[in-house]
């Protein structure tokens, strides 16, 4: 008979399964993901919002949060990469706005929606351009120069509309509006663009050189640079996405709406970021993913919406936003000491 004293404990047991030993490992991982905590949270939320009110579940308040939900997340795709390589982009609110002043003055003059909507999109690009040209090539710090950029996106969306609101989008209203506005099989369009973009930035981030350098970038850009990465060309291209994202969101959005003012956009920066950073993705750069980022968008969402008909006083919103910033950054920080032990 074998020695009972020799018989392995369970820990030892462990140890000699791989396949036991690997599952223990895709579990402790996946419990200590952000990702998984703010799908869980959205999912709870949904739940609990379904009991306690009558309007949550519905077909017209769901259709009403995934669209809303959706231009959040375009834009928080572009800010992602952004933060990703270790940068920020506070002018994405300025540049929704005056991308979609662009669009509408374009249209409103009598041009087609392919005119409005090719100038409404150079005009994000270029805003994305000069933010990636004066970080990566003059090295400034990307807060000073997206902060300047914020305040001359708005001075320039009261120059090109003349303070004015702007109802009339020519002989192509309609298909503006059906755009921004309409659905398809039964979703909001803005979500079915959400999608498609949400697959391509995954793939590109999995899959592409160009993906790789912008992580490699943002977990050392010495180290980097040292193998040959283009880092300042790199760089330059996130800010020149970010932009392009802010315009698709900014196109999306006004056909949506059905008129454009100045303030459109405004306070849409401090969103996006949250939903990048409550997706998981981290401020210091080299850690983020397109599905987190989508999940924290919608995330947000939905817990505004709670707010709204829980009959809670809109003002608080911010402060809803602001703290859940910051518990994603807390997460972020005890997530890498625990790593670091």
């Amino acid at each position: 008979m074998n020695d009972p004293q020799e018989r392995p404990t369970p820990i030892a047991a462990l140890m000699d399964d791989p396949q036991a030993t690997k599952t223990h490992t895709r579990w402790t991982g996946l419990l200590a993901s952000q990702v998984f905590w703010v799908v869980l949270a959205t999912i709870v939320a949904c739940v609990v919002l379904s009991f306690v009110t009558s309007t949550f579940a519905t077909p017209q308040n769901l259709f009403n949060v995934t669209r809303n939900f959706a231009f959040v997340a375009i834009v928080a795709l572009g800010m992602m990469a952004v933060i990703v390589t270790g940068g920020i982009d506070i002018s994405v609110g300025s540049t929704i706005g005056l991308s979609g002043i662009v669009l509408s003055v374009v249209m409103n003059a009598g041009y087609p929606i392919w005119a409005g909507i090719g100038m409404g999109l150079l005009t994000a690009g270029i805003v994305g351009l000069v933010n990636g040209l004066l970080i990566a090539y003059l090295d400034m710090q990307p807060f000073v120069v997206t902060l300047g950029m914020l305040s001359v996106g708005r001075s320039l969306a009261l120059v090109f509309s003349g303070s004015r609101t702007i109802f009339d989008f020519g002989p192509d209203g309609s298909k503006l509006l059906a755009l921004g506005g309409g659905k398809t099989f039964g979703l909001a369009n803005p979500v079915w663009f959400l999608l498609v973009l949400a697959v391509l930035f995954w793939f590109v981030f999995a899959w592409t050189r160009w993906g790789r350098y912008v992580f490699a970038i943002g977990g050392n850009r010495h180290a980097a640079r040292l193998t040959g990465v283009p880092v300042r060309r790199i760089i330059c291209s996130v800010y020149v996405l970010a932009g392009l994202m802010a315009g698709v969101a900014a196109i999306l959005e006004v056909g949506w709406l059905g008129a454009v003012t100045t303030g459109l956009g405004t306070g849409d920066e401090l969103r996006v970021i949250a939903a990048t950073v409550i997706g998981g993705t981290n401020l210091m750069g080299g850690v983020g993913s397109a599905f987190g980022t989508v999940v924290g968008a919608a995330l947000i969402e939905v817990i505004r919406n709670s707010l709204i008909l829980l009959g809670v006083d809109s003002f608080w919103q911010g402060t809803v936003v602001g703290a859940f910033i910051i518990v994603a950054v807390l997460f972020n920080r005890l997530g890498g000491e625990r790593q670091g032990d």
